[in-house]
C-alpha cells in the first residue's frame, strides 16, 4: 500500500514539476503594425478609397431559390417548380401526345443503338458496341516551360 502512496505522490510531483517548469510564459515578439498603403507608396496618383465595396454573399442555395422564383415573390408555387420539368417532358413527348411511350422516353438510347448498328440487323457486334462508348474529354495538359540545360561543373 506504501508502495502504491508513494507511487502517486511521485506521479504529482513530477507533474508539478512539469508545470512549474514549462510553463508558456515565454515572451511572445510583437511585429510592428505594417506600413499604410497611400497614393504616393502604391505609386498611383489618385487616393485610395477607405473601404473598398464589398461584393454581396449569395449562398448556392440562394441563387438556387432565386433560379426557381421566377416572379421573384419570395415564394416558390408548384408550377414554378415543375416548370423545368415541364419542358424536359415536352422535349421527350415527341409526338405531342401527352404521354411518354418507352421509345420516346429512351429516344437518346434507341437513336444511339440505331446509329451504331452498321448492319441494320438488330444486334450489335462488337465493334459496332465500342462505338457507343462515352466520349471523354481530353486532360487539360499544362504547359510546363522546357526544363534549364544542366551546368557545365569543370
Amino acid at each position: 500500500m506504501w508502495r502504491f502512496l508513494a507511487g502517486v505522490g511521485s506521479a504529482l510531483a513530477l507533474v508539478a514539476a512539469g508545470l512549474f517548469l514549462f510553463r508558456s510564459d515565454a515572451a511572445v515578439e510583437k511585429l510592428p503594425p505594417p506600413p499604410k498603403v497611400t497614393a504616393s507608396t502604391a505609386g498611383i496618383d489618385t487616393p485610395l478609397a477607405d473601404d473598398p465595396p464589398a461584393a454581396t454573399q449569395r449562398t448556392r442555395e440562394q441563387k438556387r431559390f432565386d433560379r426557381y422564383d421566377k416572379d421573384r415573390d419570395g415564394r416558390i408555387t408548384r408550377d414554378e417548380y415543375l416548370a423545368s420539368r415541364r419542358k424536359a417532358y415536352a422535349k421527350l413527348d415527341t409526338n405531342g401526345d401527352g404521354r411518354l411511350s418507352f421509345d420516346e422516353w429512351a429516344a437518346k438510347t434507341t437513336t444511339k443503338f440505331a446509329t451504331a448498328d452498321k448492319g441494320r440487323d438488330g444486334t450489335l457486334d462488337a465493334a459496332e458496341f465500342a462505338t457507343t462508348a462515352v466520349k471523354r474529354k481530353p486532360a487539360r495538359r499544362a504547359d510546363c516551360p522546357p526544363a534549364p540545360p544542366p551546368a557545365d561543373e569543370g
